[in-house]
């Protein structure tokens, strides 16, 4: 099937399609498919971060049940931090999610990082235009916690959740990581464990974001949640917007600008006192850049 008769399909609801239209724009075919979209309007878009074992998988799942009862189309998109070829930890997901596996509404899609900086795949940005196109009223993006992933995350979704669990000193390493600077919002998942009002004290004395207790695997606490998602969203402005816009284009360029092919020789030239790290940097800016 060509690209056009691919987004005829998966307009048409064949989960198949949007698939294979997923693959393709994480393939050097990516452009191909965004040029064949035309002009799309941004969808929703709420990330889900935090330390493994968090409970995020459970608070997405919550999460699209609860937005399902809108009826509303929703994509999950889990962004796997191993390589591509492990298979990851993206398989749990799958099967945490099973409760909406037959759901046509519903699309889970696990991505591979493919060595892009952090824990983001460069195709991240193109799959959510892609998934607009396809009608999906919100997308779903799911990572952990863990190096860069927070500071890419943020660029993209808004608003950014933040997922801990009581005790453990979670607040304090969420904090070092960085992880609340970039929290629109912060949940206490487990909250039915020892600690965890002690740890929403902690999270206080750190971030002025919302703070929030659940029990993801029992549903309770969703609807505040699905609540202050909403309150956030009304508050989203063009200020903000272009932030974000401003955050993914600089992420991308930084991911080319490490694999240009230029890099190692130049390098090599400073390292060796040929040059000079202003010249190489010019000269870096000069060559052109494969997607």
């Amino acid at each position: 099937m060509s690209i056009d008769e691919l987004i005829e399909a998966a307009r048409s609801g064949s989960t198949r399609a949007a698939g294979r239209l997923l693959s393709l724009v994480e393939s050097p075919r990516r452009s191909e498919v965004l040029d064949s979209l035309g002009a799309v309007q941004a969808p929703r878009v709420v990330g889900v971060t935090g330390p493994p074992g968090a409970g995020k998988s459970t608070t997405v799942g919550a999460l699209v049940s609860a937005y399902r009862e809108r009826d509303m189309r929703v994509a999950v998109l889990a962004v796997d931090p191993s390589s591509p070829y492990s298979g990851g930890a993206l398989l749990g997901d799958r099967i945490r999610m099973a409760a909406h596996i037959n759901d046509s509404d519903v699309l889970i899609r696990s991505v591979a990082t493919r060595g892009h900086l952090g824990g983001l795949a460069a195709a991240v940005p193109a799959a959510i235009r892609l998934l607009a196109a396809l009608s999906y009223d919100l997308v779903v993006l799911e990572t952990v916690g863990v190096g860069q992933s927070e500071i890419e995350i943020a660029a993209i979704a808004d608003p950014t959740i933040v997922i801990l669990n009581p005790g453990a000193g979670d607040a304090v390493q969420a904090a070092k990581a960085g992880l609340l600077e970039v929290a629109d919002i912060v949940v206490v998942n487990k909250a039915d464990r020892e600690g965890a009002d002690q740890t929403v004290r902690d999270l206080k004395a750190e971030t002025k974001a919302p703070i929030l207790k659940l029990v993801a695997a029992e549903g309770q606490g969703i609807p505040e949640l699905v609540e202050v998602i909403e309150v956030h969203h009304r508050t989203d402005s063009p200020e903000r917007r272009m932030a974000r816009a401003r955050a993914q284009i600089l992420s991308l360029a930084q991911t080319r600008l490490r694999s240009h092919p230029d890099l190692d020789r130049l390098a090599s030239q400073v390292a060796d006192g040929e040059s000079d790290p202003y010249g190489a940097t010019d000269q870096l800016f000069v060559a052109p850049v494969e997607p």
